[in-house]
Protein backbone atom coordinates (compact mmCIF):
# COMPACT_ATOMS: atom_id res chain seq x y z
CA UNK A 1 0.00 0.00 0.00
CA UNK A 2 1.40 3.40 -0.94
CA UNK A 3 2.01 6.19 1.55
CA UNK A 4 -0.81 8.28 0.03
CA UNK A 5 -3.36 5.47 0.41
CA UNK A 6 -2.23 4.79 3.98
CA UNK A 7 -2.62 8.48 4.79
CA UNK A 8 -6.14 8.62 3.32
CA UNK A 9 -7.19 5.45 5.16
CA UNK A 10 -5.79 6.78 8.45
CA UNK A 11 -7.64 10.08 7.99
CA UNK A 12 -10.89 8.25 7.17
CA UNK A 13 -10.56 6.08 10.29
CA UNK A 14 -9.95 9.15 12.45
CA UNK A 15 -12.99 10.96 10.99
CA UNK A 16 -15.19 7.89 11.49
CA UNK A 17 -14.03 7.44 15.08
CA UNK A 18 -14.78 11.12 15.81
CA UNK A 19 -18.28 10.83 14.38
CA UNK A 20 -19.04 7.63 16.28
CA UNK A 21 -17.74 8.99 19.58
CA UNK A 22 -19.81 12.18 19.23
CA UNK A 23 -22.96 10.11 18.67
CA UNK A 24 -22.17 7.90 21.66
CA UNK A 25 -21.60 10.93 23.88
CA UNK A 26 -25.06 12.30 23.13
CA UNK A 27 -27.08 11.81 26.30
CA UNK A 28 -30.56 10.39 26.57
CA UNK A 29 -31.82 13.67 27.99
CA UNK A 30 -30.92 15.41 24.74
CA UNK A 31 -33.54 13.39 22.87
CA UNK A 32 -37.06 14.83 22.65
CA UNK A 33 -39.70 13.45 25.01
CA UNK A 34 -41.27 10.24 23.74
CA UNK A 35 -38.28 9.46 21.51
CA UNK A 36 -36.23 7.74 24.20
CA UNK A 37 -35.72 3.98 24.00
CA UNK A 38 -38.59 3.13 21.71
CA UNK A 39 -38.97 0.13 19.43
CA UNK A 40 -40.96 0.79 16.26
CA UNK A 41 -41.76 -2.33 14.22
CA UNK A 42 -41.38 -2.11 10.45
CA UNK A 43 -43.96 -3.02 7.79
CA UNK A 44 -46.38 -5.70 9.01
CA UNK A 45 -44.52 -6.56 12.21
CA UNK A 46 -45.87 -6.30 15.75
CA UNK A 47 -44.05 -5.84 19.08
CA UNK A 48 -45.63 -8.02 21.78
CA UNK A 49 -45.07 -8.32 25.53
CA UNK A 50 -45.67 -11.95 26.52
CA UNK A 51 -48.27 -12.54 29.22
CA UNK A 52 -47.05 -13.54 32.68
CA UNK A 53 -48.42 -16.58 34.49
CA UNK A 54 -50.44 -14.25 36.77
CA UNK A 55 -52.11 -12.63 33.75
CA UNK A 56 -53.10 -16.04 32.41
CA UNK A 57 -54.93 -17.10 35.60
CA UNK A 58 -58.73 -17.00 35.37
CA UNK A 59 -60.93 -15.22 37.94
CA UNK A 60 -64.60 -15.80 38.62
CA UNK A 61 -67.06 -12.94 39.16
CA UNK A 62 -66.50 -13.33 42.92
CA UNK A 63 -62.72 -12.90 42.60
CA UNK A 64 -61.87 -16.58 43.07
CA UNK A 65 -58.78 -17.48 41.07
CA UNK A 66 -59.03 -20.69 39.09
CA UNK A 67 -55.44 -21.76 38.52
CA UNK A 68 -54.70 -23.32 35.20
CA UNK A 69 -51.87 -25.78 34.77
CA UNK A 70 -49.58 -23.18 33.30
CA UNK A 71 -46.49 -24.38 31.58
CA UNK A 72 -43.83 -22.40 29.73
CA UNK A 73 -45.27 -23.23 26.30
CA UNK A 74 -48.71 -21.82 27.14
CA UNK A 75 -47.17 -18.51 28.22
CA UNK A 76 -45.28 -18.21 24.93
CA UNK A 77 -48.38 -18.04 22.71
CA UNK A 78 -50.28 -15.07 24.19
CA UNK A 79 -49.34 -11.45 24.70
CA UNK A 80 -50.25 -7.76 24.67
CA UNK A 81 -49.51 -5.64 21.59
CA UNK A 82 -47.06 -2.86 22.51
CA UNK A 83 -46.36 -1.36 19.07
CA UNK A 84 -47.53 -1.92 15.50
CA UNK A 85 -45.90 -1.25 12.13
CA UNK A 86 -47.64 0.74 9.38
CA UNK A 87 -48.67 -2.29 7.36
CA UNK A 88 -47.58 -4.18 4.28
CA UNK A 89 -47.51 -2.86 0.73
CA UNK A 90 -49.23 -5.09 -1.81
CA UNK A 91 -49.14 -3.97 -5.47
CA UNK A 92 -48.23 -0.44 -4.36
CA UNK A 93 -51.21 -0.20 -1.97
CA UNK A 94 -50.74 -0.09 1.82
CA UNK A 95 -52.77 -2.73 3.68
CA UNK A 96 -53.30 -1.39 7.22
CA UNK A 97 -52.76 -3.57 10.28
CA UNK A 98 -55.69 -5.46 11.82
CA UNK A 99 -54.37 -5.35 15.40
CA UNK A 100 -53.79 -2.23 17.46
CA UNK A 101 -51.79 -1.31 20.54
CA UNK A 102 -53.31 -2.81 23.68
CA UNK A 103 -54.92 -5.84 22.00
CA UNK A 104 -54.46 -9.18 23.73
CA UNK A 105 -53.50 -11.70 21.07
CA UNK A 106 -52.76 -15.36 20.53
CA UNK A 107 -49.97 -16.14 18.08
CA UNK A 108 -48.10 -19.05 16.56
CA UNK A 109 -45.69 -20.65 19.04
CA UNK A 110 -42.79 -20.69 16.63
CA UNK A 111 -43.55 -17.57 14.60
CA UNK A 112 -41.73 -14.91 16.62
CA UNK A 113 -38.28 -13.56 17.41
CA UNK A 114 -37.38 -13.00 21.06
CA UNK A 115 -35.63 -9.75 21.95
CA UNK A 116 -34.54 -8.22 25.22
CA UNK A 117 -34.85 -4.43 25.55
CA UNK A 118 -34.35 -2.43 28.77
CA UNK A 119 -34.19 -5.66 30.79
CA UNK A 120 -37.62 -6.79 29.53
CA UNK A 121 -38.47 -9.61 27.14
CA UNK A 122 -40.49 -8.89 24.00
CA UNK A 123 -41.47 -10.74 20.86
CA UNK A 124 -41.48 -9.37 17.31
CA UNK A 125 -43.73 -11.20 14.88
CA UNK A 126 -45.41 -10.71 11.55
CA UNK A 127 -49.12 -10.06 11.44
CA UNK A 128 -49.64 -13.33 9.55
CA UNK A 129 -48.42 -15.21 12.66
CA UNK A 130 -51.20 -13.73 14.81
CA UNK A 131 -53.92 -16.35 15.17
CA UNK A 132 -56.58 -14.41 17.12
CA UNK A 133 -57.45 -11.31 19.11
CA UNK A 134 -58.70 -12.25 22.58
CA UNK A 135 -61.71 -10.21 23.74
CA UNK A 136 -63.03 -10.35 27.32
Amino acid sequence: MSKKVKKVVKKAKKTTQKAVSSVIKKKKEDLPAGKQNKIIPLADRVLVRPLTSEELEKKTNFGIIIPDTIDEEKIKDQGIVIAVGKGKYDDGKLNPMTVKVGDRIMFSRYGFDEIKFNEEEYFILKEENILAIIKN
